[in-house]
């Protein structure tokens, strides 16, 4: 069996979702996918999280090894003869180190940029708390975060929560027009539903773009926190026939 490429325990997952026009997304989606949709709604997803003890290969990256992210992301689905693979494409990817941000550019075209950021979780898995993500581009100050009370559930099955954080492929348009797909494994997260969430930022377009930017200045219609849990990327493979 192919070795992931990445390992690393994603924890402490911020989801803000969001309905979102499918002709704002259509213009995004990678050759050889098609829109997902949750009960006939597009949804994006704001996520912010934690990579702590990540390693490239089997090695640790020194300076490299824990660091937030904060991600927003849609939904796509792409049907193979033995099974729907349900996946993320990737709008915006934030981290605070510029290493990180120029090799995932450079190598598989993904949207990231480098930028300051700090967190501050409190939460238990028996208690619920609070997690908060900030970060700053161009001068500007952005901020997201959630509460909750109580005991961590594990997923329903068939409920928002298990749509949102059980997509185990990711899609992603290359240079030369082709769709690089690759797999993430992990197991079934346990979640809260939030009591509160927020998001602050500017009220310009330049992080994430007319019509976006509108949408996450709108209360979301749903917000979740996850533990998270050990992760695997597998390095990505170019889907035959989407280069034309």
């Amino acid at each position: 069996m192919q070795s992931p490429f990445l390992t690393a325990r994603w924890e402490n997952l911020v989801l803000l979702n969001y309905r979102c026009p499918a002709e704002l997304l259509l213009p995004l989606v990678p050759r050889g996918t098609e829109l997902d949709d949750w009960q006939g709604n597009h949804l994006i997803s704001l996520v912010g999280f934690l990579f702590q003890d990540t390693k490239v290969r089997g090695w640790r990256i020194p300076r490299h090894r824990n660091f937030e992210e904060v991600n927003l992301r849609f939904y796509v689905r792409r049907e193979t003869p033995d099974e729907v693979r349900r996946g993320v494409v990737f709008i915006r990817e934030l981290v605070p180190r510029r290493a990180i941000a120029m090799v995932a550019r450079a190598l598989y075209n993904e949207p990231y940029s480098a930028v300051p950021m700090t967190h501050d979780v409190n939460l238990s898995e028996s208690e619920g708390g609070s997690v908060n993500y900030s970060w700053r581009h161009q001068g500007h100050a952005y901020s997201m975060g959630a509460k909750t009370i109580g005991a961590a559930k594990p997923l329903l099955l068939g409920s928002e929560a298990e749509f949102i954080t059980e997509h185990y492929w990711g899609y992603n348009r290359q240079r030369d027009g082709k769709t690089l797909e690759y797999q993430v494994a992990h197991p079934s997260w346990k979640v809260w539903t939030c009591e509160s969430s927020t998001y602050i930022g500017p009220l310009d377009d330049s992080l994430y773009g007319p019509g976006f930017s509108e949408i996450l200045r709108s209360a979301p219609t749903s917000s979740h926190l996850a533990l998270g849990s050990e992760v695997e990327v597998y390095a990505g493979v170019p889907l035959q026939g989407t280069d034309y």
